[in-house]
């Protein structure tokens, strides 16, 4: 079949239909674009200048603010640039649509949520930067799309997770920036195939590992930027070779090794070389001279070590140089160089080693110089005249060295001045009154001299002061109110340790922002004003070691943030105030060597014995002297090391307490006291008997008095369990095997948590039945830390048997370890020690002072001689008596007295872990509840049958 012969006139129809084709698709595709930034918009939350307003149909959307269209491509999308704009929202997936773009603007605003895996389909796209936000999640792996891009930047965000090895593949990538965020694990070698790449910035994030061999690949490097990470290893050697790097930056990571000598010649365009806070060792390249453009040097806190470098001068355009805390070793003759450094703006050599006099020379560095460190070094001599040309100093810091003389400098000059630090050094003479003209001054600290005079009343004029310190030298007279009303003052006001008189100016109530005052040991007298209330931001007050009289204001409660009160070493007299109790945030309060008379409070960190020091206060602890009817002999419960024991019931919190007075006549026992407080400060476990509560202070007597106040337990102590005469009329109490071996669980548990259970090791040292407590479920509870020691575990490699305290003997006789008795020092094996006879003496009833043990038998011989075959007969007979014989196997008791004979060794070395006892003894347990109830259901059943309940 023929076709028909096309008429011409139909050429314009077919013309016409082809043009509403194209037509039809650049509407389409017009229309996918302006869908997109209308969801973009509608992810918008707030528009604070309201920039959408113009994103109506009244305009073409290629004529919306910050939208910009291609020409090559007519009504398509090309840039989106909203820079600053105050946006708050999410980043909509529909900007995947935008199939034209080639940069995107989002920098400076507030958008959060996750940023869209469609912004992969962007492949045109050149530049993202989408920095200074809030985006979360993960970093796209599909970017790796967008083949064209050169220029990411996700800086100062929330992202998380990894960096994508996929970024990689990016061929065209010139700038990435990822800094700022919550990225984990290790920077992929991949990104050294971005050959494109000039500059990385990875800063502030939290990546590990070593920095890879691969980035050495990047020939056009400029700028790399590791720094704030956890960073380890050494640098890679290539990356020296770079020769392009300007900035190179990885301060404040972990990374070690050393520093090329030759890095000067091998990166000659360095502008900043920035290696601060690792573990850098060797020594400071000589060659960094020859990188002419350098601006920063900051080496600071690692252990460089050696001479530093005298020709510095040759680099013109110098700012920044920080080598503090490291172990250099010179004089100060590089300052001579360093006078050549016009633009100089930074010199610290704060914590070296660096020796001799400062050079006149430093008068001529760089008058453009805001921070001069040498703090922290063995200087010595005065300060040079003339240093006073350095007018532009904003941080003067030379604390910490042997300076002396008078301060002959001329302070009015440094009108820039924001910190003065010359503290702990010899400096004589009086504090220059022209201090008080530097009205910038934020912080000073002449501390720790031997400055004498008065305060200048012109320090007043420092109203930007936030911290004052001239603590530990001989200046007299009042203290200024212009001095003590500077409202600026918010860290520390102190001036401790001087000789000042008279009292305490009412204008101490403008310091409400001040955290700390310290005033103590002055000659200082008077009341405290009660304008002190007014001090709402004290965290810390220390008023002691003066003559201050009267009774402790009640504004004192007004201070409800402070943390450490110390009124020690004055006249205070009266009762203590009752609105201490009311500061919840109070960790320490010292009342101590005052006149203080009455009841001691009963709340608030009363509560907390070792946090409150009370002693050598007339007429306090009256309470206690009611509770136990004034500590009448009929209220005695036990007599122990140092004290006797009374039971007493506190009225005002209405609770049974045993009070255990100290016997200060026994040597020892102040120390005792003191011991026992710190011992339980942080200690807290269910097996260790809980302080109440401390009193210490003057008996009625006037003799020294001492009590510790614990909770009452009603079964009273093992001893009696274990040891009690028969009275007539009175019920006879036996401890069951079980009970027994609870008990033993409970103390071998106490013990290891004593031993291993916190940050110090705490030894007991007199570990027996009489301080051994229960409760009313006859749980365990060990008390009686008069001999306690706390030793501070510096080092991991003190083995667990090793002394760490020489002192004499301690203990028990009989329960004390023999290698104490031939000089050896306490240690946490004499506590297992006494475990073990404690354990054999629960169970076989014998004490180790038993009448029997002659000669060179004792407790753990007559045991270790018995286990083989007589084990049965030198158990307790109370034991077989309320069980049956035939009820206990003889397994399990040979099983509880090899763990006691095993605690006990002669030879500290030969004693088993602790953990291993309880574990032993946990599993004995186990066994004989086990086989325990397998006897009580054979009885069941030879009683009443097989049940049928279950058939």
């Amino acid at each position: 079949m023929a076709f028909k012969r096309c008429s011409v006139y139909g050429i314009p129809a077919l013309l016409c239909c082809c043009l509403c084709f194209f037509n039809s698709i650049t509407c389409f595709q017009n229309e996918t674009d302006r869908l997109a930034l209308i969801s973009f918009k509608l992810a918008i939350k707030q528009d604070p200048f309201q920039i959408f307003s113009s994103w109506n149909n009244s305009l073409h959307f290629c004529q919306w603010y910050g939208v910009s269209c291609s020409r090559r491509h007519p009504h398509r999308v090309a840039a989106l640039n909203l820079r600053s704009q105050g946006l708050v929202g999410s980043l909509s997936p529909h900007i995947g649509n935008l199939s034209f773009l080639r940069l995107i603007d989002l920098e400076n605003n507030s958008f959060h949520g996750e940023i869209p895996q469609q912004i992969g389909n962007l492949r045109r796209a050149q530049v993202m930067y989408f920095s200074n936000n809030s985006f979360q999640g993960n970093i796209p792996t599909n970017l790796s799309h967008c083949s064209k891009l050169m220029h990411l930047n996700l800086i100062d965000n929330k992202l998380v997770g990894n960096i994508p090895v996929e970024l990689g593949s990016l061929p065209k990538l010139e700038a990435l920036g990822l800094a700022k965020n919550f990225l984990t694990g290790s920077i992929p070698p991949s990104i050294g195939n971005l050959s494109s790449l000039w500059k990385i910035s990875l800063q502030r994030n939290r990546l590990h590992g070593k920095i890879p061999e691969e980035i050495s690949r990047l020939w056009n490097l400029m700028f790399l930027i590791f720094a704030e990470n956890n960073l380890i290893g050494q640098i890679p050697s290539g990356l020296f070779n770079v020769s392009n790097l300007e900035i190179f930056e990885v301060n404040d990571n972990q990374l070690n090794g050393s520093i090329p000598s030759d890095i000067g010649l091998t990166l000659p365009k360095l502008r900043s070389l920035a290696v601060a806070a690792n573990r850098f060792t060797g020594l400071v390249p000589i060659s960094l001279s020859n990188a002419s453009a350098l601006e920063q040097i900051s080496f600071e806190y690692n252990w460089f070590s050696g001479l530093v470098p005298k020709d510095f001068g040759k680099l013109p355009f110098l700012q920044f140089v920080n080598f503090a805390w490291n172990y250099l070793e010179d004089d100060l003759s590089f300052i001579d160089s360093l006078t050549n450094c016009s633009s100089l703006h930074l010199v610290g050599f704060r914590q070296n080693f660096l020796k001799g006099t400062v050079p006149i020379s430093i008068a001529n560095l760089s008058k453009e110089l805001y921070l001069l460190s040498v703090a922290d070094n063995p200087l010595h001599n005065v300060i040079p005249l003339g240093i006073e040309n350095l007018i532009n100093l904003r941080f003067f810091l030379l604390g910490g060295n042997y300076f002396s003389g008078p301060l002959l400098i001329d302070f009015g000059k440094f009108q820039q001045l924001e910190m003065l630090d010359l503290g702990s050094n010899k400096f004589t003479g009086t504090i220059p009154s022209s201090i008080g003209n530097l009205s910038l001054l934020s912080r000073v600290f002449l501390g720790f001299n031997n400055l004498h005079g008065s305060i200048p009343p012109s320090l007043g004029n420092c109203r930007n002061l936030i911290e004052l310190e001239l603590v530990h030298n001989n200046l007299s007279g009042s203290i200024p109110k212009e001095v003590i009303g500077i409202p600026s003052l918010s860290i520390s006001l102190d001036l401790s340790a001087n000789s000042l008189s008279g009292s305490i100016p009412s204008e101490v109530g403008l310091l409400q922002n001040l955290a700390r005052l310290d005033l103590s040991d002055n000659k200082l007298s008077g009341i405290i004003p009660n304008t002190i209330g007014k001090c709402s931001g004290l965290e810390q007050l220390h008023l002691e070691g003066n003559s201050f009289w009267g009774e402790i204001p009640e504004v004192m409660g007004a201070l409800q943030g402070l943390k450490e009160l110390d009124i020690s070493r004055n006249n205070f007299s009266g009762s203590i105030s009752n609105s201490l109790m009311k500061l919840d945030g109070l960790k320490f309060l010292n009342l101590s060597f005052n006149q203080l008379q009455g009841e001691v409070p009963k709340r608030g960190i009363f509560l907390n014995a070792s946090a409150v020091s009370l002693q050598r206060n007339n007429g306090l602890c009256g309470e206690l002297f009611k509770a136990t009817n004034g500590f009448s002999v009929e209220n005695i419960i036990g007599v122990g090391s140092y004290g006797s024991v009374y039971k007493g019931f506190l009225e005002q919190i209405g609770i049974e307490v045993a009070i255990k007075v100290l016997n200060l006549q026994r040597r020892g026992a102040p120390n005792s006291f003191l011991s026992e407080c710190q011992a339980l400060r942080n200690v807290r476990h269910r097996n260790l008997l809980k302080l109440l509560s401390v009193c210490s202070s003057i008996d009625f007597e006037g003799n020294d008095f001492k009590a510790l106040i614990y909770k009452f337990m009603a079964n009273g102590s093992l001893e009696k369990w274990l040891h009690e005469d028969n009275v007539e009329g009175r019920e006879i109490r036996y401890l069951k095997l079980i009970d027994r071996l609870n008990i033993a669980i409970d103390i071998a548990t106490a013990i290891e948590y004593l031993h291993n259970g916190s940050s110090s090791t705490i030894i007991h040292g007199d570990l027996k039945p009489s301080n051994v407590l229960l409760d009313e479920a006859m749980t365990a509870y060990i008390g009686d830390f008069g001999l306690a020691k706390i030793i501070s575990t510096i080092s991991d490699e003190v083995q667990p048997y090793q002394s760490s305290s020489s002192t004499a003997i301690k203990g028990s006789i009989g329960y004390v370890a023999p290698d104490y008795g031939m000089g050896g020092r306490i240690s946490i094996k004499g506590d297992v020690y006494s475990f073990g006879i404690l354990l054999l003496e629960m169970f076989t009833g014998k004490r180790p002072t038993d009448d029997t043990f002659q000669d060179d038998l004792n407790l753990r011989i007559f045991v270790e001689r018995s286990l083989s075959y007589r084990a049965m007969e030198i158990v307790d007979p109370r034991i077989l008596s309320e069980e049956g014989r035939d009820s206990i196997e003889e397994g399990i008791i040979i099983s509880i007295l090899k763990i006691g004979v095993a605690c006990s060794m002669e030879q500290p070395g030969e004693r088993i872990e602790m953990q291993s006892a309880i574990s032993e003894l946990q599993k004995i347990k186990g066994n004989y509840l086990k086989r325990k109830l397998m006897q009580e259901r054979r009885n069941a059943y030879q009683i009443g049958g097989p049940s049928t309940s279950h058939y």
